[in-house]
């Protein structure tokens, strides 16, 4: 867990960049296309950093999420065979991202609202989109419901309780990284 609490660490750091804004539009949108570490945390420390622009960094953090969405989703459509299947493996494992295309076929944009909202992570939504051929245009659309709502779910969160919710994630870190856990283990759970 230390380095987990490393990285949430040099994430906070970067929420007195100059660069700040930029920071967390890339983060936001690696993790969206290849990167596997969730960026909540960055998010909530950035709005607690600043409760004013709690709204704007939800803006550019949805925004950043489903470009990074629409690179996963080309990732999937035009370059599986180089790229794609290697990221696939990598980070979530053959048997997952076939079962998830099965399912997905089946579910199509309801898969995009509800991966794009829950903790399950995004770029297997988005890889397997593009993979799958879903239309770009409801890929976009749902990518924008499914992850504004749930960045800015998290913003208002931040702009009501404000320096609380930093005070639980520093006393309860460990635990709740364990609950993430256990939460992503569960979707993909769902998935098999």
């Amino acid at each position: 867990m230390n380095w987990i609490r490393k990285i949430y660490d040099w994430m906070g750091s970067k929420v007195q960049s100059d660069y700040a804004d930029w920071w967390l539009m890339g983060l936001f949108f690696i993790e969206s296309s290849i990167f596997f570490i969730p960026v909540d945390p960055l998010l909530i420390l950035f709005c607690i950093e600043n409760r004013r622009k709690s709204i704007y960094y939800a803006a550019i953090s949805t925004v950043a999420s489903v470009l990074g969405g629409v690179f996963g989703y080309l990732i999937g459509a035009f370059v599986w065979q180089s790229i794609g299947a290697f990221l696939v493996h990598w980070i979530i494992g053959e048997p997952v991202f076939y079962g998830f295309v099965e399912r997905y076929k089946i579910y199509q944009n309801v898969a995009v609202l509800i991966a794009g909202f829950t903790p399950m992570p995004y770029k297997v939504v988005t890889i397997s989109a593009g993979f799958c051929k879903l239309p770009i245009v409801p890929f976009i659309m749902y990518s924008f419901i499914a992850r504004g709502a749930r960045f800015f779910l998290v913003a208002w969160a931040i702009k009501i309780w404000g320096a609380k919710i930093k005070e639980i994630i520093d006393k309860y870190f460990n635990l709740l990284v364990v609950i993430f856990v256990l939460m992503v283990v569960g979707s993909f759970a769902i998935l098999k």
